[in-house]
């Protein structure tokens, strides 16, 4: 069985060992935080978004992480512009045409405010006119940056991204930078 970690992204973190950037561009990556050695990231998670990400020392089980086949459900909880309308989680849910073709269907719904959320730092950008309001969206899908271009195509940019939840793995009561160790751990599907 497999060894896993549990890892908790903080914003403005490289899903990656080393930063190929000149010296004086340095950015904070995976190096900072992952102390554990062999371990290799099981998909990823961009720069500017933050929560799980689960690194593995067993390349068979990065592979069934990440092989679409396995339609493995991803979480995420959005704060978007705007005060989402229900129209919107339909077309969310229904699935939404983007320009590398149409989404898979997805489940979205409008949620309150987490109570439970850090602040993040720096803040997010905020119009004193403008309200922000919050998505939960599970995908089974991993297209490039898909749900800040899903909410942006039905008039509700992302301006925060969080995951929560990737197939039987969620992120529970980690902090940022946080990160936990599971041994004997497989890919539960369905069948």
């Amino acid at each position: 069985m497999s060894k896993l970690i549990l890892f908790n992204k903080p914003f403005n973190v490289l899903c990656q060992f080393t930063d190929n950037s000149p010296q004086s561009e340095q950015r904070d990556t995976l190096e900072n935080y992952i102390l554990h050695k062999g371990f290799y990231a099981a998909g990823r998670l961009d720069r500017d978004s933050e929560g799980l990400l689960l690194l593995t020392d067993d390349g068979a089980l990065q592979h069934a992480i990440t092989d679409p086949k396995h339609k493995l459900p991803k979480t995420y909880l959005a704060q978007v512009e705007g005060e989402v309308t229900a129209e919107a989680i339909q077309q969310l849910t229904k699935g939404v045409t983007l320009k590398d073709g149409l989404t898979r269907p997805a489940r979205a719904k409008k949620v309150p405010p987490p109570a439970w959320l850090w602040s993040r730092t720096p803040p997010i950008r905020q119009r004193k006119n403008i309200p922000t309001s919050w998505i939960e969206l599970t995908l089974t899908e991993g297209k490039n940056r898909q749900v800040r271009r899903m909410t942006a195509a039905v008039g509700f940019p992302t301006l925060r991204l969080i995951r929560i939840q990737i197939g039987q793995w969620s992120i529970q009561s980690l902090a940022p930078g946080e990160s936990t160790l599971l041994k004997n751990q497989s890919l539960k599907t369905k069948t």
